[in-house]
């Protein structure tokens, strides 16, 4: 198969894969807090990672480990929390679609940080998707006024910092295999997740023996196996096989997945935030749009 054809399946192999991610953390957090489950994914998707491609690592050289550190920090760690957080009061669905920024979000870290040059298309496509984000928190601040939606900020703190991440692994790690930077990461990630799950008291015995607890942490296996691990090997691989604006571009499909488990689950989604949905969504398509090639 051609690798133009492989970024395709992996794009929408990930689109299934983190689409459901959302309803998986809104259930995980039944049972455990917000530090607790973005520690556990975390933990987990590292114990996965160690077992299936350790001597990965080697691929590694002395002083690309930085850039494994700062990827590891900004593409996987600091999102887990922000996002698990997020939907302690805003819905799963609605996190879904903040998420789809990644994109605008990309070129704006693109053009201010990595001098990316950006293209008029690109530039209405900024506006256009923070616009519509703008409108999203706004009108469900109105639906759902049970709902604090200062935490809305969060999932695009976490965005931010795939847009960083995109590009670090793009101009620093592009020679390195997808899961050796996976597992380069997930090693640096360990410790300090098993810190957290340590002081959060993640591990007494009575926490452990409640039934949803239990199902929570199923849960978050899932996401953590599929979700996580096997997920970020398929999205580094796409970034080193495309560029960072299609790579970005699971996040068109990704909304889909998770409003369809949203909506079976019972949440509520009124019209103006399906219309923000998709000024957002024309935002990133604008943002994708390639130049014209004049003959």
């Amino acid at each position: 198969m051609q690798q133009s054809h492989y970024k395709w399946l992996y794009l929408i192999l990930l689109s299934l894969v983190w689409g459901s991610s959302f309803i998986l953390i809104k259930k995980g957090l039944v049972g455990l807090t917000a530090l607790q489950l973005g520690a556990l994914r975390t933990a987990l998707a590292a114990i996965f990672l160690l077992i299936i491609g350790f001597r990965s690592i080697k691929k590694i050289k002395k002083e690309q480990w930085k850039w494994i550190v700062v990827s590891g920090l900004l593409g996987s760690f600091f999102p887990a929390f922000l996002f698990a957080f997020a939907e302690l009061e805003i819905d799963s669905a609605i996190v879904s679609i903040l998420n789809s920024t990644v994109p605008i979000l990309s070129i704006i870290i693109g053009f201010l940080i990595f001098s990316v040059r950006s293209t008029k298309n690109q530039v209405i496509g900024v506006f256009v998707g923070l616009l519509g984000s703008i409108f999203l928190i706004g009108s469900g601040a109105t639906v759902n006024t049970h709902q604090n939606y200062w935490y809305a900020l969060l999932p695009l703190v976490a965005t931010t910092m795939y847009g960083f991440n995109v590009h670090i692994i793009k101009k620093y790690l592009q020679e390195v295999p997808a899961l050796s930077i996976t597992v380069g990461c997930f090693i640096i990630l360990l410790f300090p997740s098993l810190a957290v799950l340590y002081f959060s008291g993640f591990f007494k015995t009575e926490l452990l023996q409640q039934p949803e607890v239990q199902v929570s942490i199923g849960y978050i296996a899932i996401l953590s196996v599929v979700g996580t691990g096997i997920a970020k090997i398929l999205f580094n691989r796409l970034v080193q096989l495309s560029n960072p604006v299609f790579t970005t571009s699971v996040t068109y499909l990704i909304p889909v997945v998770a409003l369809t488990w949203g909506v079976l689950d019972g949440e509520i989604f009124s019209f103006w935030q399906a219309v923000s949905g998709i000024v957002i969504l024309i935002g990133v398509y604008f943002a994708n749009k390639k130049r014209r090639v004049k003959a």
